[in-house]
């Protein structure tokens, strides 16, 4: 009875905030837009990219507000919620261009308001506002848990460790859960253990070897100030799904501390960040999985499956805009496309497609958008052609990162090489229903590298009266996506 009155009176505190929300966008039109992606998928990059490019008014052909004239001026405004940080965009600005470094990955939420003024088709001035929110794709990933209970969890979360590849990296932990007794009296330190092996496990799944996607809780990876805390120190228990903990036993206590998880981390995030989003932006690093083979491919799928689960899918018009406002445009992009050819986006889009097929058909039936998009925020390399025997193969040129190797060559970081990056597969049915890896599904050239090497940021001109322009793959398409209707 508690609880439900306790979720009532949630949706009741959502309902009134949405209220006023919608009031003060009459006045002040307002899009919200969420930027996410599991480890490593470019957050960070996306959105230093994005903001710089309307900065200084960049080269956006696709995104018609920018590309017709019609956008008068950007700027940046003060950070408008007091809890949230601030998105150090002139830092990543810095890191990109000056020292030619990537930032480093998101580990918190942050947050960027920038201010556009643009004149409307019609020719009337207005003024759209962005708020940018930035936040770890691995935290979308908790919300699921606020409808399992934490025996389903265990019993979830233990299916997928007995699993290869994860069985090798979960040895040592689930060794360890063997030898307690679930029942038995409640013990600090058996949980201390279990939890600190369970986390070493998930960050041992995370290690771009293996690229495992679907790992939550998130925050085990990522505690931030609540590092050590009882909320993150448990882990799951070989326990009936339906069964009852007895009081003041180890299963109660662990199952006690999984529901603080929820409470202090996953709900607020969910009432105070999610819950306000209109529009979202999933970053995804398919190459990363690509590289990890098959198994890391389908632990993908499953983690983007999850992802669209979390979203309140649907139109927003007034009623819903009054009593929770929904998310109706959500573009999923597979980055760092300047890692292959251009004669391969099409298949690397096709492929993070069919991974999101059937949430993109529930989404059309309650009229919400979805796409897929193949970009880089920003463009670490050149395409060229390179002669190899009697053949030209389509490469690409770059300046690997210090320590990236490649057929038996260790790179500086200032030596720019061509590499061919292989070919994706066309055969998606083979892909996803047999599971054949990627490296057997590519060309059959002996003598192609099919890694993919991580590269450094370019050298860019900075003889531009305005600065260096960000060069890019497609980021104008993904801002006619997100937030060109909003600048009719």
């Amino acid at each position: 009875m508690a609880s439900g009155f306790s979720e009532i009176v949630e949706e009741a505190r959502l309902s009134a905030r949405a209220l006023l929300e919608f009031g003060e966008n009459l006045f002040n039109p307002t899009v919200r837009l969420g930027v996410t992606g599991l480890s490593r998928a470019g957050k960070t990059v996306f959105i230093t990219a994005l903001v710089h490019g309307l900065l200084r008014g960049g080269r956006f052909p696709i995104f018609e507000p920018l590309a017709g004239g019609r956008i008068g001026s950007a700027r940046l405004e003060p950070q408008p919620d007091d809890a949230v940080p601030r998105f150090d965009y002139e830092g990543h600005v810095r890191t990109l261009i000056d020292e030619r470094r990537w930032p480093e990955s998101t580990t918190d939420i942050s947050e960027l308001r920038l201010a556009v003024e643009y004149q409307r088709q019609n020719g009337a001035d207005r003024k759209l506002t962005i708020d940018i929110v930035d936040y770890p794709g691995e935290w979308l990933l908790d919300l699921p848990l606020l409808d399992k209970s934490y025996e389903q969890w265990s019993a979830e979360s233990l299916a997928l460790a007995r699993q290869e590849p994860r069985a090798q990296l979960a040895t040592e932990w689930l060794q360890f859960i063997a030898s307690l007794t679930p029942a038995g009296r409640e013990d600090e330190q058996a949980t201390l253990t279990a939890a600190k092996l369970f986390t070493d496990y998930l960050r041992a799944c995370r290690n771009e070897r293996f690229a495992m996607s679907l790992l939550p809780p998130g925050r085990f990876l990522m505690p931030g100030s609540l590092a050590g805390s009882p909320a993150l120190t448990f882990a799951p228990l070989d326990v009936p799904p339906d069964g009852t903990a007895p009081d003041g036993s180890l299963w109660a206590m662990m199952r006690r501390r999984y529901e603080a998880y929820k409470s202090i981390v996953v709900r607020p995030f969910f009432r105070d960040h999610f819950s306000r989003l209109d529009r979202q932006i999933v970053l995804v690093d398919a190459l990363a999985a690509f590289n990890a083979g098959p198994a890391a491919l389908h632990d993908l799928e499953a983690a983007l499956a999850g992802i669209m689960d979390c979203f309140n899918i649907g139109r927003g018009n007034l009623w819903s805009a009054l009593f929770r406002p929904r998310i109706d445009r959500i573009l999923f992009a597979a980055t760092k496309a300047d890692h292959l050819h251009r004669s391969s986006h099409d298949r690397l889009e096709a492929i993070l497609r069919r991974m999101v097929d059937r949430a993109a058909a529930r989404a059309a039936a309650t009229g919400a958008t979805i796409d897929v998009v193949a970009l880089a925020a920003v463009r670490a390399t050149r395409e060229a052609e390179v002669q190899r025997g009697r053949e030209r193969l389509p490469s690409i040129l770059g300046t690997p990162l210090a320590g990236e190797s490649a057929g038996g060559e260790t790179f500086d970081g200032n030596t720019e090489i061509a590499t061919f990056p292989g070919d994706l597969p066309t055969d998606l049915d083979a892909l996803f229903k047999n599971g054949q890896s990627f490296r057997g599904l590519t060309a059959t050239r002996e003598d192609a590298d099919y890694r993919f090497l991580r590269f450094r940021p370019p050298q860019l001109d900075r003889t531009a009266a305005d600065g260096p322009a960000l060069p890019h793959i497609r980021l104008d398409r993904a801002l006619q996506f997100l937030i060109g209707d909003k600048l009719q």
